[in-house]
């Protein structure tokens, strides 16, 4: 994934190290446990609805995939669907006929290369049909609670406006957040930079009025009114 959405790591004031501490404290005492909204059963599923979700709504990809995971939720029972079924099943989400290749392969490499195991390591979960870095951090942080970062678009906006780790590519910005979260707070900033990015700090109109680190954000745009 590669996004450019016209911020310039070059004018966009960093945010402080003792107010990136508090930024996460405040986040964490309003949701101190987050969680994603996508649905899965184990680490397959997680993967399955991961990979679906490119250029589509988690509540798009959770309408399709409750009935599909009903049926298969294995490598194998996916096999057994077959293409043609798994593209019936996601047709409405965004990109299905690929996104059912991917699917299909994806599940027979499980089975012949990982004895149909989720691979917990990065540099596996890639070659997977479908898989790129993002989608590797966000099965790496869910499924087996390693404090990966995965930049969606939300958290590259939330990173760029607060100040937090501004960077022109998402890569920049993982890197960036990689150093700038404290460890306390690593294994969850992925679900709260989402969810904040998701519900408050909005692409076309943030809701700064609302928002509880709108003093320590360094967005010259606020509206606080």
């Amino acid at each position: 994934m590669s996004t450019n959405l016209a911020f310039d790591d070059d004018w966009i004031p960093k945010m402080k190290k003792a107010n990136i501490q508090e930024f996460f404290f405040r986040l964490q005492a309003g949701d101190p446990e987050p969680r994603g909204e996508l649905n899965y059963k184990n680490p397959f599923t997680l993967l399955v609805a991961v990979v679906l979700s490119a250029q589509a709504t988690d509540i798009g990809v959770n309408k399709a995939t409750k009935p599909l995971f009903e049926v298969a939720d294995t490598p194998e029972k996916i096999l057994e669907l077959g293409e043609a079924r798994v593209r019936d099943y996601i047709k409405t989400i965004g990109l299905f006929n690929n996104k059912a290749k991917n699917v299909i392969k994806l599940s027979r490499q499980l089975i012949e290369d990982h004895n149909s195991n989720v691979p917990q390591d990065r540099e596996a979960l890639v070659k997977l049909a479908g898989v790129g870095r993002k989608t590797a951090n966000v099965v790496l942080n869910m499924a087996f609670g390693e404090p990966t970062i995965a930049v969606d678009t939300h958290i590259y906006r939330v990173g760029n406006r607060t100040g937090l780790a501004p960077g022109k590519t998402v890569e920049i910005v993982e890197k960036k957040l990689e150093k700038a979260v404290p460890d306390s707070f690593k294994l969850h900033a992925h679900h709260w930079l989402i969810l904040h990015g998701r519900y408050v700090c909005k692409a076309r109109k943030p809701d700064c009025s609302v928002c509880i680190v709108n003093d320590l954000c360094r967005f010259k745009g606020k509206t606080l009114q």
